[in-house]
């Protein structure tokens, strides 16, 4: 729990998976702790959901909004959960913690989501 210290007060996260060939590809995010859990909201068919599906190991370090580096990376495991109690769960936690600037951003994605038919899932992080 002490490796997430670093990471209160952060709005960003950036979480690096990795390609079958080993080389890792770093996204920023906007994330929510929940005890000792991070906890993010994505696009179910991007492609960091098939690189933590293949490969769970996932890096994670505080970033800005434009994934600049602000503190020590950490190696930590990620799964994905689409659950709708869980989906309501993560968009409560989020809403909370970021807001109006959440909230419009939630709703652009989910013209976006409609409109392409996808959907969103949550990427749980838990340290290793």
């Amino acid at each position: 729990m002490a490796e997430l210290n670093h990471f209160i007060g952060q709005e960003f996260l950036s979480l690096e998976t990795f390609r079958k060939t080993g080389v890792g590809v770093k996204s920023p995010m906007w994330f929510a702790q929940d005890g000792d859990a991070l906890y993010l909201w994505t696009n179910g068919e991007s492609a960091k959901v098939r690189r933590i599906r293949n490969n769970p190991q996932v890096n994670i370090a505080p970033c800005t909004r434009f994934g600049a580096v602000t503190g020590e990376w950490v190696a930590a495991q990620a799964s994905i959960d689409d659950s709708a109690a869980t989906l309501q769960h993560i968009e409560k936690l989020l809403g909370k913690k970021l807001g109006f600037g959440y909230a419009i951003f939630r709703f652009i994605d989910g013209v976006r989501d409609r409109s392409r038919g996808s959907h969103r899932v949550c990427v749980k992080v838990s340290l290793i």
